[in-house]
Order: structure tokens, then sequence, then C-alpha cells
């Protein structure tokens, strides 16, 4: 049994666990510890804080999940001010082997290494994920994750990471019109994670207000979405549909963009919104991509319950990298 700590790094959260891969390949997670970002000035503090939580000894093996590029001597966080520089892993954390991987890389092998049991249905064809072929991995959080997943036929799997949050986004009616106008007041070109990740929801709610000529006060996104989802307030609970609306367009561009065999949908964001998508226009969006609606309505959308893919997918690549090392 080899136990290596697993970190998961977003723009708000840092998640850490210690992981385990047995005999037989299976991996176990054990309990997570949460850390609030803004709390801790760099990654080095928070792993001392998380060290000394579970007795001042770590395993001497390393997996990381980080929220945006990886490559390069210094990584830099999308949302979030840290930076790590993998050459001094070693020196600072102690640790003899490590591997570091964009966050919705781990989770792309969570989707690898999760059962069928850990994902929930929502639009298409009902069933296992494919067994082999491409599958388009993406998810709402601080940021949108994308990355995609090959399977091959003989059970291995290769994961690549993305930036396709950071596409163009493209409205398709005139709300969308309006949320595209409002944010192109504050930025010069609009990315689809402006529309489709958490923080979005602010915007996408004062753009509905703003049409329908109300006042309303300056929330924050977490205020809106706890209104929206609850249905406390119906300009909220419209903002969290048109979200949902918008989240199936982008799912359905992206798997036009890599010739996917189906999406899985994660993100802590996404798991949030699991009971919301299926009754929303999120399938409608999905398939709505013209000439290629017959092809789209042939492509299973799942959701991936797993309660920690990015803890889960880092451990997996260190895994598969490493081995029982």
């Amino acid at each position: 049994m080899t136990d290596i700590v697993t970190v998961d790094i977003g723009g708000t959260h840092a998640r850490f666990a210690i992981a385990s891969c047995g005999p037989n390949g299976a991996i176990t997670l054990g309990e997570p510890i949460t850390l609030h970002t803004e709390d801790h000035a760099s990654f080095q503090t928070a792993w001392e804080k998380y060290r000394a939580q579970m007795g001042g000894t770590l395993p001497p093996r390393v997996a990381m999940a980080i929220a945006g590029p990886v490559g390069g001597e210094v990584i830099q966080f999308t949302n979030n001010p840290w930076i790590i520089r993998p050459a001094l892993v070693q020196e600072k954390l102690g640790a003899e082997h490590h591997v570091i991987v964009n966050d919705f890389e781990a989770v792309a092998h969570a989707v690898a290494r999760a059962t069928d049991a850990e994902f929930e249905h929502l639009t298409g064809p009902d069933g296992p994920l494919p067994p082999t072929g491409r599958l388009t991995v993406m998810g709402p959080g601080t940021g949108l994750g994308v990355a995609h997943l090959y399977r091959e036929a003989d059970g291995t799997y290769r994961v690549s990471a993305t930036e396709g949050g950071h596409i163009d986004f493209a409205p398709l009616d005139q709300i969308e019109d309006a949320i595209l106008a409002r944010l192109r007041k504050r930025h010069n070109r609009v990315s689809v994670e402006r529309v489709v990740a958490g923080p979005a929801i602010s915007d996408i709610f004062q753009t509905l207000a703003g049409m329908e000529h109300k006042s309303v006060p300056e929330l924050s996104d977490i205020e809106i979405w706890t209104m929206g989802m609850s249905g406390e307030d119906s300009l909220a609970a419209a903002a969290v549909d048109r979200f949902c609306l918008s989240l199936g367009s982008v799912a359905g561009d992206m798997a036009l963009a890599h010739g996917a065999k189906a999406v899985v949908i994660a993100g802590g964001l996404g798991y949030r919104l699991r009971e919301h998508l299926p009754n929303s226009g999120f399938a409608e969006r999905f398939r709505a991509k013209g000439r290629f609606e017959t092809l789209m309505a042939g492509l299973p959308v799942k959701l991936i319950t797993h309660p920690q893919p990015g803890l889960f997918g880092a451990a997996a690549a260190y895994f598969q990298k490493f081995g029982d090392q």
C-alpha cells in the first residue's frame, strides 16, 4: 500500500487528503481537509498548516491539481494569487516523487477511474459512458475547466489539459446579447468563463434586472446562487436557469470541437446544479447545433458525482506515472 498527499488547488479553496493505492490498483481517498486560499499568503503556508493538522509528518510523495496552466518554471493560478515553482517542490515539500497536473486534467483522470455508479445521466442516450474514444470533461467553478480524455480499447487512457474555458463567448439570443454588452464594459474580450463560471451569476442577475427595469442590490455571487437555487427569489432563479442554458451551449461547442463521443460535467458548481440541469434548458441548448442537431442528440452527457474528483484524479495521475513508488 502506497500513500501520497494529493492536493487540489482552485481559485477559492485548497483541498488536501492522503490517497492510497492498493495491490489491485484501487485508489482510496482519506478524509479531505479544505483551506481557503485567501486565508494563506502562499501555497507553502497552506501546506504547513495542513502538515501541522496531520501531526507534522506527511508522505514524501505528492500529487497536485492546479487551476491554471502547469507548464513553465513558475506556475501562476488563473483565479488566485499564489505561485508554485516546480523545481522547488522536492526541497520545499520534502517530496521524493511528485506530479503536477491542470485541475481539469485531474478531473479527467477521475472520470477515467470512476465507476458507472458515480455518474448521473443528464441528456442523450442513457447507459454507461463509451468504453473507447474521446470524452469532453468540463465544468464550472470559480473558473471554467475543460479537458479531454481518450480511452483505448485495451483499457488504458490518455488525458489532455486544455484552456477551453477561455474561448470566445458567442451569444445566441437577445438576453445573451445583453449579458455580453454588460461584460464588454469591463473586458475587451469576453470568454465563455465570464458567462459560465460561478462569479458570472452576478452579471447575469444584474442584466436580467436591468431588462426588467428593476433596481436590485449588489449581491455577492454566493447570495444570488443561494436565492436562485432555493427558488426564494424569482429573478435569481431566472439567472440560474439562464446560466444552465449557456452552460448547455458551451458544453455542446466543446463536444463538437473535441470530436467527443460523450461529455462529462464536473466542477463544484456543476455538482451543486445536478438537480437543476435536467429540468432547465441545458439539454435543448446542448443539442441546438443546426445541421449537427441529430449528432448532438446521440451524445450522452453525464455528471460525475464523486465528492472529490480533483483530489481523486490528481492521485490517479500520480499512480499512472509512478505506479506504487
